[in-house]
């Protein structure tokens, strides 16, 4: 019985689905922000759908996307992604597609071009950059989710889909390599009679992470399933197969016995329902304990978080979100330095001595996921008054699984694999003492 279950896990081993490169990149990251920002922000009525304001109005005079990358790197980000074009199809740079564009308004006399700007500011922090455009609704085109003239007009669908392989071209052509790109909602598959993205994802950006992309996709990562920043457990990286009008990965939990990685980004904005700046709202923050228990129940659950950052109408990402997003940055760090012992092995069975009975209240488990998802079901448990008593069960465990517990004194700390697929690569099991 014991040679059968040997044979089984080295045949499951060969064919383990495994993430690219990138994808571990990316999960090694865990943290993001979605940068919002759209002449709406200038219109007097604020964000509404399906609005189009003029191009005259968007004239942010402070803009300085140094300023929100900093910003975004004090919350401990690795990487940043700016919506470039949002549901009004105002562009942040001059796109020849239309005219509804920053090349139409009078913020540097029609010169300037915000994504270069970002890209740049990028690279001087070391953020790793993305770009989220939103294939499926336009204002300015007539076009509504899931990416369909309103006309229904089949030459007027034509039109609209060239003007999207043209952005999309200017986009992932003219600044170079992108770490993510965002499809809001996915993008209209093309049965459906939506654009051909496929083989320009692969001649252009072949090395990136693309959310909600269509099937095809070298990289792939999916939504969570809210806008709240939280993760159902047990969540995997991996989904079983997909089609739909929106060729995109199914929101949720994934699936154990799923035959394609794409792993899951829980997306929040950093002010309660609100993606684009209102004024006088800052009453809308979310608290620092309330972004710290996001992390918990995203990055904690085997997804990366992605915090929305709004930019005012200066151009600027608000003082009290600065505060917001540092202070943010700051407990995490603080959170997780109290490391006391980390370990890491192979094998249904991993020990860790402390020493001597020590306060613990968190542990930390991580997968080698670069090999494949292989725990399917796990026992922690910890030596208390020289006996080994139970402190968590659990399932997925993929790039990170954060365990808490009531504060406990343990002198040792076994972790014990029930059920794995393959031989349990553990690339580390943490304990450590956070209040």
């Amino acid at each position: 019985m014991k040679e059968e279950t040997i044979i089984k896990k080295e045949t499951a081993t060969k064919n383990l689905v495994k993430p690219t490169p990138e994808q571990v990149e990316w999960a090694n990251c865990e943290i993001g922000v979605l940068i919002h920002y759209d002449v709406q922000v200038f219109h007097p009525t604020g964000y509404q759908f399906g609005n189009v304001p003029a191009p005259v109005l968007f004239n942010p005079i402070q803009l300085d996307t140094d300023q929100w990358i900093e910003t975004a790197k004090a919350a401990g980000a690795g990487y940043a992604v700016l919506v470039a074009k949002h549901g009004s199809g105002f562009c942040l740079w001059p796109s020849s597609a239309h005219d509804y564009s920053i090349l139409n308004s009078p913020y540097l006399n029609g010169q300037g071009d915000i994504v270069s700007n970002f890209i740049g500011s990028c690279e001087k922090y070391g953020l790793r950059p993305g770009i989220y455009y939103h294939t499926g609704y336009n204002a300015y085109c007539h076009v509504d989710n899931p990416g369909k003239v309103l006309s229904g007009d089949s030459e007027e669908q034509k039109h609209y889909n060239s003007i999207v392989i043209q952005q999309l071209t200017e986009l992932w052509t003219n600044y170079g390599k992108l770490f993510e790109i965002w499809f809001d909602g996915g993008v209209l598959s093309l049965e459906k009679g939506g654009p051909d993205i496929v083989p320009l994802l692969w001649k252009h950006q072949p090395k990136a992470v693309v959310f909600q992309g269509p099937k095809g996709t070298p990289s792939l990562a999916r939504w969570v399933g809210n806008e709240q920043g939280k993760a159902p457990y047990p969540c995997w990286s991996t989904v079983g197969d997909f089609t739909g009008d929106n060729e995109c990965p199914p929101p949720g939990s994934g699936s154990a016995e799923g035959t394609v990685w794409a792993p899951a980004e829980s997306d929040m904005p950093n002010r309660n329902h609100q993606w684009i700046w209102i004024e006088d709202t800052d009453y809308l923050l979310y608290s620092v304990d309330e972004l710290v228990e996001c992390y918990y129940l995203s990055v904690g659950r085997n997804t990366n978080l992605l915090i929305g950052m709004v930019i005012d109408n200066r151009g600027l990402v608000p003082d009290a979100d600065v505060r917001q997003f540092a202070a943010f940055g700051n407990k995490i760090r603080h959170q997780f330095s109290r490391e006391i012992k980390e370990v890491c092995g192979q094998g249904d069975t991993l020990t860790m001595d402390i020493g001597w009975p020590t306060q613990i209240n968190h542990v930390v488990i991580m997968e080698n996921i670069a090999e494949g998802e292989r725990v399917r079901e796990y026992i922690v448990e910890a030596m208390v008054d020289q006996e080994w008593t139970a402190i968590c069960h659990g399932f997925s465990i993929g790039h990170k699984r954060i365990e808490r517990f009531e504060t406990i004194k343990a002198s040792q700390v076994r972790f014990r694999c029930v059920s794995s697929i393959a031989v349990p690569l553990i690339q580390s099991l943490a304990v450590l003492k956070s209040n």
